[in-house]
């Protein structure tokens, strides 16, 4: 028996993989952010990024400050992002068409394009709205509550296109 708890000690850490932990500029405003849980999307069988979230919170809450941070394995052009962010809006039910125009104009304005490796971290400020980070420098922030509500719905609201990676996201896999 002790040799088969030794060996399940020696060999679990394989298969851990630990959350990188939050750009410095978020960690200094946000110190009390701990992750909840981790996920990968794929698309048709490609690795798009690996997602994480942290809040300071056990229950994860628009009307609480948490973090999604995303790792991209893969080049996304800037317009891609706000075109498919837009999509999943509106499909979601969020806004109206002058709103989602508003908010993609907004996300145009910080989003920036994307290179295999480069990290996007969106912090959710209750009742501001939607700061973001590139590679952990500040690059802008959507000053509108119903955005930060409808963009990070897109991951954590139950009708997600993903399930299983929101699942992850807030600790139930």
């Amino acid at each position: 028996m002790t040799r088969f708890l030794f060996l399940l000690f020696l060999f679990a850490p394989l298969g851990v993989q630990a959350i990188p932990p939050l750009p410095d500029a978020v960690i200094g405003k946000s110190p009390e952010l701990r992750p909840v849980g981790e996920g990968r999307l794929r698309w048709l069988g490609l690795h798009i990024y690996d997602a994480a979230l942290w809040t300071g919170e056990s229950a994860v809450s628009m009307q609480d400050e948490f973090a999604l941070d995303i790792r991209y394995a893969r080049n996304i052009p800037a317009r891609r992002l706000v075109g498919t962010s837009v999509k999943e809006m509106r499909r979601l039910g969020f806004g109206d068409s002058q709103q989602r125009e508003e908010w993609s104009r907004e996300m145009a304005r910080v989003f920036p394009d994307i290179a295999k490796g480069d990290r996007l971290t969106g912090v959710n400020r209750p009742g501001v709205g939607a700061e973001f980070y590139h590679n952990g420098r500040f690059v802008g922030v959507v000053s509108d509550p119903g955005f930060s509500d409808a963009f990070f719905s897109i991951w954590l609201d139950p009708r997600t296109r993903e399930p299983g990676l929101r699942e992850s996201l807030i600790g139930r896999n």
